[in-house]
């Protein structure tokens, strides 16, 4: 017998669309903020030119904002209907290990990264000398989005809502679109140091 789509989901609840709202805000706004700190330095000027104090006002921001974000998503579950989608003893033990890797992944990625590392700071111009290659870099190459992913995974499973997973799903596919957005300006911005590099050298010489 087919399962009636609206006992898995309920799209009448506000509570789900403001979660999906603010899943796509997010990424969205860092990356319009970042990019216009990055060539009108906006932020820095209203710290005094102090891009350090800059960064770490975005990256409260932006971590509020995940707070945010987090108990929206959690709020929307508790609205959602319930269904079994593992076994016992695996709908206990499935979430609580996604959890822990995925919070390790994103724990030990902003403890190699740094504040500034993690917050954007290479667009106030807070460059790092060397890519990070340690763990957890060396197992995966978007730690933070895949940790974020997996522990949005585990609240899923542990609320046993389908609308979640649809949910996380939705999440991955935001962090695909934002990763497609980050990265290619973030090369462009080590590429840009490293030619003034190799053209200050290149005047030295002369």
């Amino acid at each position: 017998m087919a399962m009636d789509f609206s006992s898995l989901i309920d799209l009448s609840q506000s509570a789900l669309w403001v979660s999906v709202f603010f899943i796509a805000f997010n990424p969205t706004a860092w990356n319009i903020v970042a990019r216009n700190e990055y060539r009108n330095k906006t932020i820095t000027r209203i710290f005094g030119g102090n891009a350090r104090n800059g960064c770490y006002f975005l990256a409260l921001c932006i971590f509020s904002a995940g707070m945010l974000r987090d108990s929206l998503f959690q709020r929307a579950l508790e609205h959602q209907p319930k269904h079994a989608i593992l076994p016992q003893p695996l709908d206990t033990i499935v979430p609580v290990v996604l959890f822990a890797a995925g919070q390790t992944f994103v724990i030990t990625s902003t403890w190699a990264l740094g504040i500034t590392g993690t917050f954007l700071g290479d667009y106030f111009g807070i460059l790092m000398d060397h890519r990070v290659e340690g763990f957890p870099f060396n197992v995966l190459r978007d730690p933070m989005y895949v940790g974020s992913t997996l522990s949005f995974a585990a609240v899923s499973l542990w609320y046993e809502s389908p609308a979640g997973l649809l949910l996380t799903a939705y999440v991955y596919v935001v962090y695909i679109i934002a990763l497609r957005f980050e990265g290619p300006f973030t090369d462009t911005i080590y590429s840009n140091r490293a030619a003034q590099k190799s053209m200050a050298e290149s005047r030295k010489e002369l």
